[in-house]
């Protein structure tokens, strides 16, 4: 019998299990939010904290620290796997890019087009980058559910399109939801972007010196610079090196060199090692970090973080929503229908359109395993907006009433779309077996 320890590691892990945490979340928080002591809820997220040094203080609300410091760390991972696969990944070459990039493109453009057909003149019309994003531990989770190899490409295809997204949106929060810019602040961020920046080149590879300058230098300018501190997270993502120090043989040849050094030592007496012996374990350490990037070892350290709390924690501040009105009136509100139609029709229409546009024309080709039963599914699974579109509703209305709208359609949507998703790959998955059992 495995030890509880045990499958919490493996739980922990698998970063798909994180759609499971941030679905307990947000169940909690509907839960808590429609109780008797839904006051308490409220309390918790307007809960004040003060981040103070000296004379400099911060002070802000649970919901925003969240909100602007959390989720610049979560565009800090997003940041960090865009580059890794454009390095050496699913977006390495034209070829393995073009057909996820297009995609994903069209995935933007559609759902914001159909939106401003519902809200284009209206004063709700700021909320058209709501439907354009891509909610990936949602979509990816409900992709695990299959196990077979034959969704290994889908899985490929839906996380090179969902990294794509998320970049578009934090470029649409840049661009388009950033209030009054102070020059002054900007410059500082750009500033210590450049410090990064000159690190990476230099050949600085301690971590620490990437998250204290990223987060205490190009995130804290950005916070004031008015233009939303997320934006810090990416570029502070761009300039972490991805290079290794030593290449992988000269690497091993030196680990063989010091194991047969260490191996020639005469040990000592005791549990102890020597002090010969312990100068090679240091250099042996020391070269394991010089094989490793700095890019990859900040994106494994963050990933449960991410996973299991900056996003969970995300997820439980902004849906506790206290249900109340006509559900159907909120459900047929322009906002909602922009924002309903925009996350299934748009994005189907848009990765449907776009793949189909790409294949006719052979400007990319179908990598094997892809279909397009299950491109289709995966263009209902990445309508599952939640994250991101919760997340750009926060900054697009300054209506309470909006919000409230926005965010029951965002879960009505999200919900409707991982369902509808999870139908299509099922019959597909159901249709390839009983053809393969047929041709044996």
């Amino acid at each position: 019998m495995k030890r509880p320890n045990k499958i919490l590691l493996r739980f922990f892990k698998n970063q798909s299990n994180s759609g499971i945490a941030i679905f307990i979340s947000v169940f909690i928080a509907m839960l808590w939010a429609n109780s008797p002591w839904q006051e308490i809820y409220k309390a918790i997220i307007s809960l004040p904290i003060s981040l103070s040094i000296g004379e400099f203080s911060i002070s802000d609300s649970l919901l925003h620290w969240v909100n602007d410091l959390l989720m610049a760390i979560f565009f800090l991972y997003v940041g960090l796997e865009l580059k890794r696969e454009i390095l050496g990944g699913k977006l390495s070459t034209f070829k393995k890019a073009i057909l996820p990039v297009g995609a994903a493109i069209g995935g933007m453009v559609f759902p914001a087009i159909i939106y401003l057909l519902f809200n284009g003149t209206t004063n709700e019309f700021r909320g058209w980058g709501i439907p354009m994003a891509t909610d990936i531990a949602f979509a990816v989770g409900v992709i695990s559910l299959f196990s077979d190899r034959s969704f290994t490409s889908l899985k490929v295809f839906l996380v090179a399109l969902a990294t794509v997204d998320d970049l578009g949106s934090v470029l649409v929060i840049a661009l388009f939801y950033t209030s009054e810019i102070s020059t002054v602040d900007l410059l500082h961020g750009l500033l210590f972007f450049g410090v990064i920046v000159g690190g990476s080149y230099i050949g600085i590879r301690k971590t620490w010196f990437y998250t204290l300058i990223g987060i205490g230098g190009v995130w804290l300018a950005f916070f004031f610079s008015g233009i939303h501190p997320t934006t810090a997270g990416i570029l502070t993502a761009l300039a972490i090196p991805g290079k290794v120090k030593i290449r992988e043989g000269d690497f091993l040849l030196k680990l063989q060199n010091l194991r047969a050094r260490f191996v020639k030592i005469h040990p000592i007496k005791g549990s102890f090692i020597s002090e010969e012996q312990l100068d090679i374990l240091e250099e042996i350490k020391q070269k394991s970090d010089d094989a490793e990037t700095p890019l990859q070892k900040i994106e494994r350290h963050l990933a449960p973080i991410v996973g299991f709390f900056i996003l969970p924690l995300f997820a439980f501040v902004n849906t506790g929503i206290h249900l109340h009105g006509n559900l159907i009136e909120i459900l047929v509100h322009p906002v909602s229908l922009g924002i309903f139609f925009g996350l299934v029709a748009g994005k189907f229409i848009g990765i449907m359109g776009c793949s189909w546009i790409m294949i006719k024309f052979k400007i990319a080709e179908f990598q094997e395993g892809l279909t397009w039963a299950k491109v289709a599914g995966v263009s209902l699974l990445a309508s599952m907006g939640f994250t991101m579109s919760l997340f750009i509703t926060e900054l697009a209305f300054e209506n309470e009433k909006n919000v409230f709208i926005a965010k029951i359609s965002i879960l009505f949507t999200s919900v409707l779309a991982g369902i509808g998703g999870f139908i299509i790959l099922w019959t597909t998955r159901k249709s390839t077996i009983v053809n393969s059992l047929r041709t044996e």
